[in-house]
């Protein structure tokens, strides 16, 4: 799962080839969080104020606000309809009417506070048991597998049949994990739903020679990661690096999406999981594997995982003392 790199600390020992990949306005919360969101809506507002004070008058109305008012259920439809599953919006997007009187900058303010809006959170067993039917566009288990006979399988020829289910497919992750682990991991994700890692990288030495041989050196580049909770059984991660997100804000696509099917957990104490790299992202499979296993350090809780877990609290509660520097070190313990 690790990958052929020296270690994370050579990138706080060298310079970068650009510094601002490590600035610390990076560790910041809300310079993740709300970067796309409060500059986006100060440029739609600035961009198109002359023209929508002109149609408001030609309507015969006295501001702005009055014609948002005006056209409010339109807006409300369009933006809808302009939902991408799992990139834009969340996997299930959830009904979520707007209060009466709320301006529309004010309502789309409060429903893009992340890069992709809130993942609705996970249904109790009792709820998921009783409507066990996946949302359009959901994989559980018995997309890929044939469950009630795998059920009568014992564990290694599951994992074996898993396997060779994605063989075929040279961008895919399969992987299976213990479910009292898995169990660990989710708990975490339900308090921490988003977070970044770093991952290692070689890149161009500035000031190489010119000779034609190109030296490189060791970086660290950030992801951003989110989990959602589709169906009782489902639980789905993705992961977009950072620099995307800062380019195209809440419209930046995962590079990996990974899905864990719970459906075997209680027969054999197993949780099987599956994702796909998209290809021209910039991020190889072997780069991806080790984002979930990085991730997987973080969010199953252990006591020489004490760090980890205060670095999580921090984000999650955007602490401004959320140090990059001390992200690149944790993660370092992990290689």
């Amino acid at each position: 799962m690790t990958l052929p790199l020296t270690t994370l600390r050579h990138a706080l020992r060298q310079p970068l080839p650009n510094p601002r990949l490590l600035q610390r306005r990076w560790a910041r919360v809300h310079a993740v969080r709300h970067l796309a969101t409060h500059d986006a809506q100060a440029r739609i507002t600035a961009k198109y104020r002359e023209k929508l004070e002109q149609r408001a008058k030609e309507q015969g109305l006295s501001d702005i606000s009055e014609l948002k008012d005006v056209y409010r259920e339109k807006i409300d439809r369009l933006r809808k309809q302009a939902i991408v599953p799992g990139a834009t919006g969340p996997l299930t997007p959830p009904p979520s009417p707007e209060p009466a009187g709320e301006g529309i900058l004010e309502s789309a303010a409060k429903a893009q506070k992340s890069p992709w809006p809130a993942p609705p959170p996970p249904p109790s067993p009792q709820q998921g048991r009783a409507k066990s039917t996946a949302p359009p566009g959901v994989k559980t288990l018995s997309s890929f597998l044939d469950v009630p006979k795998t059920q009568a399988l014992p564990e290694k020829e599951i994992q074996a049949l898993w396997r060779l289910r994605h063989a075929a497919n040279p961008q895919s992750i399969h992987f299976s994990v213990p479910a009292h682990t898995f169990t660990q991991l989710l708990e975490t994700a339900k308090q921490h739903p988003s977070f970044v890692l770093p991952m290692p990288r070689e890149v161009p030495k500035e000031g190489s020679s010119s000779s034609g041989e190109s030296e490189t050196q060791q970086a660290a580049e950030l992801h951003y990661l989110q989990f959602a909770h589709p169906h009782v059984d489902t639980t789905t991660l993705l992961f977009t690096s950072l620099g995307e997100f800062k380019l195209r804000g809440e419209y930046a696509s995962p590079h990996t999406t990974v899905t864990f099917h719970q459906e075997l957990a209680g027969s054999h104490n197993l949780v099987l999981g599956q994702g796909v790299v998209t290809e021209g992202r910039g991020v190889s499979v072997d780069e991806a594997r080790w984002l979930v296993m990085c991730m997987q350090k973080f969010y199953v809780q252990s006591e020489e995982g004490k760090g980890r877990g205060e670095l999580l609290s921090m984000f999650t509660k955007g602490d401004t003392n959320f140090k990059v520097e001390r992200l690149i070190d944790e993660a370092e313990k992990i290689l």
